[in-house]
């Protein structure tokens, strides 16, 4: 998976644009925390049960930047199934799957853990 993630994104943007991947990642974070949080208390059923936690996780992990086009992907058929399951708000999930696919395409930005864990590594060699 270290190539693969190098191959998706030629850089891990740093500066304004990293900030901007930054704040990204956490509007949507918290957006699906906020969503799961409402919604969760208010249905029992298994499934519903099962897609809080699942969102859950994904939120969490759309924060840190860990894996995010495979979480940022997730957050997509998530929010579709939002949708079908007659969400008070469809817009909401229909924004938040296409922030989720957005931020898959793009990249999680300098300051996930995918860009310490698979970002370029600068390496100095010391004179002998």
């Amino acid at each position: 998976m270290r190539t693969s993630l190098r191959r998706l994104f030629s850089t891990f943007a740093h500066g304004w644009p990293g900030a901007g991947l930054l704040l990204l990642r956490l509007v949507i974070a918290v957006a699906l925390l906020y969503q799961v949080t409402v919604t969760f208390p208010i249905e029992h059923s298994l499934q519903s049960a099962v897609i809080a936690i699942l969102t859950g996780i994904v939120a969490i992990l759309l924060l840190v930047g860990v894996w995010t086009p495979i979480t940022g992907t997730l957050a997509a058929p998530i929010e579709l199934r939002n949708i079908i399951a007659r969400a008070d708000n469809p817009w909401t999930c229909v924004l938040l799957g296409a922030l989720g696919i957005s931020i898959a395409m793009i990249g999680p930005g300098a300051w996930s853990v995918d860009a310490r864990r698979y970002g370029w590594k600068r390496i100095d060699l010391q004179d002998r």
